[in-house]
């Protein structure tokens, strides 16, 4: 049935046909608790109601347009984006199909803002070791890991890796002569988890205040909630820190299942881009402008955002009750959790599979969930009970 597909993935032998809040039903029928939302992508479950009468009605309406006219319903999308993205102190957005797409745009911003104001040279940008910004050419020389880099050489210049937490070598690195941006994930999805820790953040900010590099977050897998806070990098502000983004990108969740991406912008780099200097065929598409509206009217609310961390600290704290030798450490943010394990990871997500549980890997030794925010205590009970059995 496959065999017209390219071998890029290694999948679990399961092919789904339909799906229902936090359950998705295989071909045969047996039914699955999904810990994963597709990466999350599905942040608000399967088939939900609203979402799909949302999509349904704008199918009706207009499908497409070229981005040399507006329709009705992107304006409307942006301007809702950017007021939840305005705690981080978002002004503008640039609308994209992809976190890849979205990263690409970001790296354009963050150079041409400072080829205008430095002119040639000051073209450098530093990312993370541990990192993840996606699968062009471009963004896999941002992502600090080499077995993403195997094969697919030779790839853009001017992306330094550095460890993430290592303030010395942050501030050797940050050379206000030729480094454009300082690219960060407030929590690394990929490598299995990581939040950032406070004081590295908060110093990430302050060197780029004081050299004006633009500090810019990578939240393709933490925002739009996941975290608890709209966007992941608002909770470093909120312990104090004197933290604020000048780019953020955007996407997985941002249309709860239809392709979509963001790329934000603050007041030193929203006026950077000039017509002509970025596009995207179907970037704007008003199918994911509509979804991504339902997304925002229903995750942009504090009470929505207090059950996503409940949530969260329901099953960290579950996982952890156990006391089971097999699990090394449990961490997270909000409904973002990575699990290290004694087993190799792999094989658990197969177990998993087939006693009705899906999950993700992040690393060799590590568990991660990613569980749609509208997933039930009851759901979450269930999930925790099959994973302390395979575990």
């Amino acid at each position: 049935m496959n065999d017209a597909l390219m071998n890029t993935y290694k999948r679990l032998p399961a092919t789904f046909a339909r799906g229902e809040g936090s359950w998705l039903f295989d071909t045969d029928g047996k039914k699955y608790l999904d810990f994963t939302s597709g990466i999350a992508v599905n942040c608000l479950g399967h088939n939900h109601p609203t979402l799909v009468q949302a999509i349904n009605r704008q199918a009706g309406r207009l499908l497409h347009t070229s981005n040399y006219f507006l329709s009705d319903v992107v304006p409307l999308f942006a301007q809702k984006l950017v007021e939840a993205c305005a705690k981080g102190g978002m002004e503008k957005v640039f609308l994209a199909n992809s976190g890849a797409e979205a990263n690409e745009g970001a790296c354009k911003i963050a150079r041409k803002y400072s080829l205008l104001k430095y002119g040639a040279g000051r073209h450098t940008i530093v990312t993370l070791q541990g990192s993840f910004h996606g699968r062009t050419i471009t963004t896999l020389s941002a992502t600090g890991q080499e077995k993403f880099h195997k094969d697919f050489g030779p790839f853009t210049e001017g992306f330094v890796h550095i460890p993430g937490g290592d303030i010395k070598k942050l501030d050797a690195t940050l050379d206000e002569k030729t480094v454009a941006g300082l690219w960060i994930e407030p929590v690394q999805g990929e490598s299995g988890i990581v939040p950032q820790t406070a004081d590295f953040v908060e110093a990430a900010a302050k060197l780029c205040r004081q050299r004006d590099i633009l500090l810019m977050a990578d939240e393709i897998q933490s925002g739009l909630g996941r975290t608890g806070t709209f966007l992941a990098i608002e909770q470093y502000m909120a312990e104090g820190k004197a933290v604020k983004a000048d780019i953020v990108t955007l996407a997985k969740g941002i249309s709860g299942g239809i392709p979509s991406g963001a790329v934000l912008a603050g007041e030193k780099a929203c006026g950077v881009f000039a017509p002509g200097d970025h596009g995207s065929t179907f970037g704007g598409n008003p199918l994911a402008a509509a979804a991504g509206l339902v997304v925002l009217d229903t995750v942009d609310k504090s009470d929505f955002m207090a059950e996503i961390k409940r949530k969260g600290e329901k099953i960290m704290a579950g996982i952890r009750a156990w006391g089971h030798s097999g699990v090394k450490e449990v961490r997270g943010r909000g409904l973002m959790i990575g699990i290290d394990i004694e087993k190799e990871a792999w094989p658990v997500l197969e177990a998993g599979l087939g006693a009705g549980l899906l999950m993700l890997s992040g690393g060799t030794n590590t568990l991660r969930l990613l569980p749609p925010y509208t997933i039930s205590d009851g759901e979450i009970e269930q999930g925790l009970e099959i994973m302390r059995g395979l575990l």
